[in-house]
């Protein structure tokens, strides 16, 4: 079976979770299905780019933003990589796409070549109201492009039950049998506890003292000005380390920007981190934190949870989305009702939680193991990639069954399609 996965994020271009979830999911489809993925380019080559994967299985191929469009609204170039996409995608089975970037592309090759579409919804658009910031009037523009996606789409997976429950909520005319929960998964091997300190030293971290660790883009929906107001009441002596890039836009960078500042005056030991750091900096990172905090005011599943607890640390994290199917409550860390209408309840009650652990390193330290424990019984990739495989497989054979009853049903036998 052939099959094109579109994203936007592959590496080494990978800046959130999506990037991180195509990567890992095309690593184990590869040996199961003949895989093709279709991402952006990182630069800006003239032409699109192939090239085999790092493993040498299968191909990449690499879509530029088109030359006419460079300098075009943002929402105007995702749909010009788009055309691209859906072009280059002639001949596969089955097109996989993975975010709005990516599902119009997916819709287009439906219609153009009558195969199946399958999208993967990790981010819905209307509950990210906060992007029209980011976007302008595009937002409206990348709002159709994923409802259209969505409501015909032959398979739309959510990556959590909460997920499923904002499909169907936002998007009503999508069949509920159509909707499939499949969770993100993590590869417990890359991300184990690290003993080293060498990356904490290098960027002045004393481990001797607790760690609260955040790793996530500067933007409305990470909460992470949620957490800077909190960090103002941490325990004394508590380090908070940001690992945070990306701002959406510039003002809310301002404001990133404005309230570590405010909260260095107030307190020593707060770590900004902003460039991307290679994969095994985050993993000593994470193993060396009392406390991974997940203050996101909207997460579908949030694969960032998933590496601290594969990491043996404890998660604070705000209960919204599909954050509670990951992170149990009392078990792995604790959550933190999120109210909109309360915020500044809400970064108190995060505070508290948060000195709750630090000044029980004990119990900090055994939510930890067992999140571990957690993220390598429940959530490996190789069982996930071959419960996807198996709705590839389920959606191909319906289209096939379909289209031969259209053709016994116009008269039409394989000879006669022929034209013998």
């Amino acid at each position: 079976m052939r099959v094109a996965l579109l994203t936007r994020e592959y590496p080494p271009d990978v800046y959130g979770g999506a990037g991180v979830h195509a990567e890992f999911l095309a690593r184990e489809l590869r040996p199961l299905i003949d895989l093709q993925v279709h991402c952006w380019a990182p630069a800006a080559p003239a032409t699109p780019v192939c090239h085999h994967d790092r493993n040498g299985r299968g191909s990449v191929h690499r879509h530029p933003v088109p030359v006419e469009l460079a300098g075009a609204n943002p929402v105007l170039r995702t749909l010009g990589v788009d055309l691209t996409m859906a072009d280059a995608v002639a001949g596969q089975d089955l097109v996989h796409s993975h975010t709005w970037y990516t599902h119009l592309a997916g819709h287009l090759a439906q219609l153009l070549y009558d195969i199946p579409h399958v999208m993967t919804a990790h981010s819905l658009e209307p509950l990210r109201p906060w992007k029209a910031e980011q976007l302008g009037g595009g937002y409206a523009v990348s709002s159709w492009a994923e409802r259209t996606a969505a409501e015909s789409a032959d398979a739309v997976i959510a990556v959590s039950h909460g997920m499923r429950r904002d499909v169907l909520s936002c998007y009503p005319a999508v069949d509920p049998d159509r909707v499939h929960v499949i969770h993100n998964g993590i590869d417990t091997e890359l991300y184990r506890p690290d003993p080293g300190t060498a990356v904490l030293e290098r960027h002045g971290i004393d481990p001797a003292r607790p760690i609260v660790v955040f790793v996530g883009r500067i933007t409305r929906q990470k909460g992470v000005p949620h957490l800077l107001r909190a960090a103002r009441d941490f325990a004394p002596g508590v380090q908070l380390v940001l690992c945070a890039g990306a701002p959406d836009t510039e003002e809310i960078d301002r404001e990133f920007r404005s309230l570590v500042a405010e909260l260095r005056q107030r307190r020593e030991g707060v770590f900004w981190i902003p460039e991307m750091l290679p994969r095994p900096d985050v993993v000593q990172l994470l193993s060396h934190a009392t406390v991974f905090a997940c203050p996101s005011v909207y997460e579908p599943l949030g694969i960032v949870n998933l590496e601290a607890m594969a990491c043996g640390t404890a998660v604070v994290a705000s209960a919204v989305g599909g954050i509670p199917e990951v992170v149990a409550d009392g078990r792995t860390g604790l959550l933190v009702p999120y109210r909109e209408q309360d915020p500044a309840g809400f970064e108190a009650a995060f505070a508290t939680a948060v000195n709750t652990l630090v000044g029980a390193p004990e119990t900090a330290a055994g939510l930890g193991r067992a999140g571990r424990e957690r993220a390598v019984a429940e959530f490996d990739w190789q069982p996930l990639a071959r419960r996807t495989v198996a709705l590839y497989e389920e959606l191909v054979a319906r289209r096939r069954h379909n289209g031969a009853g259209a053709r016994r049903r116009s008269g039409l036998g394989a000879t006669d399609m022929t034209g013998r």
